[in-house]
């Protein structure tokens, strides 16, 4: 099953995939809120399950505190994004959440999907 992550910078889409990876499923961080192309996630690496992470912009400017990322680049990023979203197998909020968090969340939606 291959399994595509899309979400904002700073949402936590490296660290999913790399968990996710870690745990034995073929995961790949997909970098949709860098194109213009709104299906770009589907024609680079067409997944199985598609899990989307969002995070506020507080969110992201706590966890990468060092970003350019301004309000305006933000949003921008999240209309590049919103594609993917409205065709997201799961989506997962992770501003409360901790990598273990989201992992969990994730790893609970594709182990209902195994037979």
């Amino acid at each position: 099953m291959r399994i595509g992550i899309v979400g904002v910078c700073g949402a936590g889409k490296t660290s999913l995939a790399w968990r996710l990876r870690q745990a034995g499923y073929e995961a790949a961080e997909i970098a949709q809120e860098h194109s213009y192309v709104p299906d770009m996630w589907q024609r680079i690496h067409p997944p199985d399950v598609l899990i989307f992470l969002d995070a506020e912009y507080e969110t992201v400017m706590r966890r990468r505190p060092n970003s350019l990322m301004t309000p305006r680049l933000y949003a921008e990023m999240r209309e590049r994004v919103q594609h993917a979203r409205e065709h997201a197998d799961l989506v997962i909020a992770t501003d409360g959440l901790d990598e273990e968090g989201v992992f969990r969340e994730a790893a609970r939606y594709l182990t209902r999907l195994l037979p």
